[in-house]
């Protein structure tokens, strides 16, 4: 997976990209854009610039990570990529044919605490964390993805990252709070969604040190 900052947005949708890809052996790439379906929902930036697509390439071994890079390091005014493990809590609906999906794609680039050891960062938010942040939104689609080593260096002003997580929701949930949260309109229901799931974001950190990325989701295979 790959971060990139400034990106040129329709080349990573380009048949030249997916054929440089595909001649590294890659098979699939999904595109996540900060594009102008989502340019009313909320975003956060950990640094001074924000995230501007983040995308995932399938490949066949890691000895082919410098080509990928590349590839991509030419469409972004910087870029940083990451060897990942993911995990499918909720599996989304997925048609690999560039097709834009139906909602808004939040990407959350997460930071494990210097205070928390990474078996307890992990176990906060894959095990305690999961469940509540599934009960109190409305997400369709939960994948994590567990940073297992860095395949990039970082560029400057970013700091490590430990996972990134992509949560979907329905589009009305761009501007929709309830709709975000599933609330039904019930403020008191809201209020006590927030309240979980915030005090548990707290418990691993996610509280601080985030990106937040509000993306469309695109699927391509060959």
């Amino acid at each position: 997976m790959y971060a990139l900052w400034d990106a040129d947005v329709p080349a990573l949708h380009s048949s030249d990209l997916r054929a440089a890809l595909a001649a590294t052996g890659a098979t699939r790439l999904q595109v996540n854009t900060d594009d102008e379906p989502v340019a009313r929902a909320m975003r956060i930036p950990a640094g001074p610039d924000p995230i501007a697509a983040v995308v995932s390439v399938w490949v066949p071994s890691l000895d082919v990570a410098p080509v990928v890079t590349s590839a991509l390091a030419a469409l972004a005014g910087a870029v940083a990529g990451w060897e990942v493990e993911e995990r499918r809590p909720i599996d989304p609906p997925e048609s690999w044919d560039g097709s834009r999906l139906d909602g808004l794609a939040n990407i959350a680039v997460l930071r494990r605490p210097a205070e928390l050891a990474v078996e307890e960062w992990r176990h906060a938010w894959l095990v305690d964390h999961t469940p509540v942040a599934i009960a109190t939104q409305a997400t369709f689609g939960y994948l994590q993805n567990v940073v297992v080593a860095p395949v990039t260096d970082l560029p400057p002003g970013v700091a490590p990252v430990a996972a990134l997580v992509e949560e979907l929701f329905p589009t009305a949930g761009i501007t929709d709070i309830h709709a975000f949260y599933g609330s039904g309109g019930d403020a008191a229901e809201l209020d006590d969604r927030i309240t979980r799931l915030m005090t548990s974001v707290a418990r691993f950190g996610a509280d601080r040190d985030l990106d937040l990325v509000p993306t469309s989701r695109y699927l391509y295979t060959w």
